[in-house]
């Protein structure tokens, strides 16, 4: 069956899909991947699409906490 995009459907994302989305850009930009996050979340503001901006600020707050958090296992 064929999934359609509806214009009034939630498309909030759910913690196992944000925590996803950090792990993909931890794995792809390292150590500039909440910076990457952020400039989504940026690029997403500008042009009013507020639900995506909070989504990848969503992101790029979980990458600083995993980062925060190997920092202190050391």
């Amino acid at each position: 069956m064929p999934q359609h995009w509806h214009l009034d459907a939630d498309l909030t994302p759910t913690p196992r899909e944000v925590a996803e989305m950090a792990s993909v850009l931890e794995g792809r930009h390292g150590a500039f991947a909440a910076q990457v996050a952020d400039f989504f979340s940026t690029y997403h503001a500008l042009g009013g699409d507020a639900g995506r901006s909070w989504a990848w600020a969503g992101v790029a707050e979980t990458i600083r906490k995993r980062t925060k958090a190997r920092i202190r296992e050391r």
